[in-house]
């Protein structure tokens, strides 16, 4: 079994080069540079940094740059905007099969939420992703945490140990790799028996993120029409909050909470992660 440090390297490896990259787009967009520039940037030659960046992201880095700019979110925000009345509509208390079929939600008791985890078996492991070496952990009753790391985040034990204190943690690759391999597969049209997710927050966070679930890949939404949304329009902060709290990346679609003006910004995994989540899912909806 491959120990935590080796699968950081090896995860982290092109995603780093891919981040960079996204990160120099985003900051001299205005100078559109072109491939040869991309590449030096990311010290590799043009043809070996475009096969990179297009195996990673099914676009050219041109187009998926053109999945960042403002004029491009502000389009999606407000192509978006019906997807929330909707998920108004359909009602955002209960738990059911969301997120068209691909997730399941259980929200533990407030004294299960308390009990800081106490009698229950959290197996985690580490496996790479397209942003990089995911954390994933689950129990019998679902995933309950899906964290991104980097090279300097702390001990995987303890980051789930700050939320799980008195759950019994035990490390096993194996335990979630076939979670692993459904979550970062692409549909590509089929089917899928949907995952089964443990969410522990307060009843204002689980309804902001089960409203999360209802956007589907590609979409944007604010704080600001997501508090709309929830019948709560002064409550952006604590929509901002709540968005903030989730400990279930990227299957919980916290990254598509944008500003307003299209401004891609905070994210509890970094904005850089957070471009790249919603580029690539820009990318997939263009070409699917």
């Amino acid at each position: 079994m491959s120990t935590p440090k080796q699968i950081l390297k090896t995860g982290h490896q092109d995603y780093r080069r891919i981040a960079s990259a996204i990160e120099y787009l985003r900051a001299h967009h205005d100078d559109q540079p072109d491939l040869a520039t991309l590449a030096r940037h990311a010290g590799l030659s043009g043809p070996h940094f475009q096969r990179l960046f297009t195996r990673w992201a099914g676009v050219s880095p041109k187009r998926f740059l053109q999945h960042l700019t403002l004029e491009d979110a502000r389009r999606r925000l407000a192509a978006s905007r019906n997807v929330l009345d909707l998920s108004g509509e359909l009602g955002l208390s209960g738990g059911g099969r969301l997120h068209d079929l691909f997730v399941t939600v259980e929200a533990m008791s407030p004294g299960e939420a308390r009990s800081g985890g106490a009698g229950l078996d959290i197996h985690w492991g580490l496996h790479d992703s397209p942003f990089g070496p995911a954390l994933i952990a689950s129990t019998h009753r679902g995933i309950c945490a899906l964290h991104f790391l980097d090279d300097k985040q702390q001990d995987p034990a303890a980051l789930l140990g700050g939320d799980w204190p008195e759950a019994r943690l035990k490390h096993s690759d194996s335990a979630t790799r076939g979670l692993a391999q459904r979550i970062f597969t692409p549909l590509d049209g089929r089917r899928r028996e949907p995952l089964a997710l443990l969410l522990k927050g307060s009843n204002f966070q689980l309804q902001v993120w089960r409203a999360l679930l209802r956007l589907p890949p590609g979409a944007l939404t604010s704080y600001g029409d997501l508090a709309a949304a929830l019948d709560a329009p002064t409550a952006a902060r604590a929509i901002g909050s709540a968005v903030g709290a989730n400990r279930i990346g990227w299957l919980i679609p916290c990254h598509r909470v944008i500003r307003a003006g299209g401004e891609i910004t905070g994210y509890r995994w970094g904005s850089s992660r957070k471009a790249a989540m919603l580029g690539w899912e820009a990318a997939r909806s263009e070409v699917v």
